[in-house]
């Protein structure tokens, strides 16, 4: 039996439509139509990153020589370099974005908005194998009629659902409904792969509650109905475990990781080192989730900055820590603190770290003194 060459590791990946992991191109109608129905969407969907991907219309462009980068101070950012459409650095570069629109005037999008504009006819006749996923149609007017050629190839589109041009509310709830179809789901991680040298011993195996506390851990995160994975160091063959892939990088590692196995998944991500973190804050956490940032973090009231460790990782959160270790980090606390992360606060004794005997046994005291 022949072997199969394989030039490269089969790798999960993120699902991407064409550009961008979530897209939609709207054509049918000229650019500027596009453009403004697209701008007043996004006025009601602000709550989200959106993005409008579209070609220049200029003539004549000469190219640049020099790349610039114009920052303001407000936030604003002008960029004006050169290059060429590619898929795979326009991945990269709409990762961060919960939904891209495209002007399918002049870029092919995996769905479709159709706008019925009786001057464009023949624009839609030309780009009518492109159309193989709408989503909804757009009428300019209520008298505005299918063309013959669109019923011929899509019996069913008179069934898909319709609105007029003024009907923004209508079609923004409708986009809205398309982002939250594919918000990810949330998986759980017990980081169990610590060397652990201050305390002397496994903190994963520590018992203050009548067990290993990464199966207290473990058990916190599946009673929110999260199917959970300890994160451990070397090669396993176990269902529930996850080896480092990305070798001795701490827990950093063990996140990358877990992306690797499932990139399409957000992970809870939960320390064993501290043991005051109960199913409230668990679904505190889980309440102020926010899937339009790179992640959902603790911060003790009087820290200064959040706790890597207790941390809901959104899947664009995957390309950012692979950026930072390409730069030679890998902090996921610095990450953190340098992207847009939806914080809860919460009192800073839940989250103390228990690294030394000394503070074990102090906290055994407590739990006993309680009883």
């Amino acid at each position: 039996m022949a072997k199969t060459h394989t030039k490269h590791t089969n790798l999960e990946r993120r699902n991407n439509d064409n550009f961008a992991p979530n897209e939609i191109a709207i054509l049918g109608t000229n650019c500027g139509i596009i453009s403004d129905v697209v701008h007043k969407v996004s006025q009601k969907l602000s709550n989200y990153k959106l993005g409008y991907f579209d070609a220049s219309h200029a003539k004549d462009v000469e190219e640049n020589k020099l790349s610039e980068f114009v920052f303001h101070h407000e936030g604003n950012l002008q960029i004006t370099t050169s290059g060429s459409v590619n898929k795979f650095q326009q991945r990269l570069d709409f990762a961060q974005f919960d939904y891209v629109f495209i002007n399918g005037n002049h870029y092919q999008g995996a769905k479709q908005i159709l706008i019925l504009d009786e001057a464009k006819e023949a624009s839609v006749l030309k780009r009518l194998e492109q159309l193989d996923r709408i989503q909804f149609v757009i009428k300019l007017t209520k008298d505005t009629n299918y063309f013959d050629f669109l019923l011929e190839k899509y019996p069913q589109i008179k069934n898909i659902t319709c609105y007029t041009i003024d009907e923004v509310d209508q079609i923004s709830n409708h986009i809205n409904n398309l982002i939250q179809e594919k918000i990810a789901p949330i998986k759980g991680l017990v980081l169990v792969g610590g060397k652990s040298t201050r305390m002397g011993q496994d903190k994963s195996e520590l018992n203050y509650f009548g067990k290993p506390q990464k199966e207290f851990a473990k058990e916190l995160l599946e009673n929110n109905k999260l199917e959970t994975f300890y994160s451990v160091r070397n090669t396993s063959e176990k269902v529930a475990e996850i080896s480092d892939k990305f070798l001795n990088l701490g827990p950093f590692g063990g996140i990358c990781s877990a992306f690797q196995k499932d990139p399409n998944a957000a992970w809870f991500v939960l320390a064993t080192d501290v043991p005051f973190i109960d199913d409230t804050i668990i679904q505190l956490v889980l309440k102020h989730r926010n899937p339009s940032k790179v992640a959902t973090a603790i911060k003790g009231e009087n820290k200064e900055f959040v706790e890597p460790l207790i941390t809901i990782y959104e899947p664009k959160a995957y390309p950012i820590l692979l950026q930072y270790l390409a730069q030679g980090y890998s902090c996921p606390r610095k990450v953190l603190i340098n992207s847009d992360v939806e914080i809860v606060e919460i009192d800073d004794d839940f989250i103390r770290n228990i690294n030394t005997p000394e503070e074990f046994e102090a906290v055994i005291s407590s739990l006993r003194g309680t009883k």
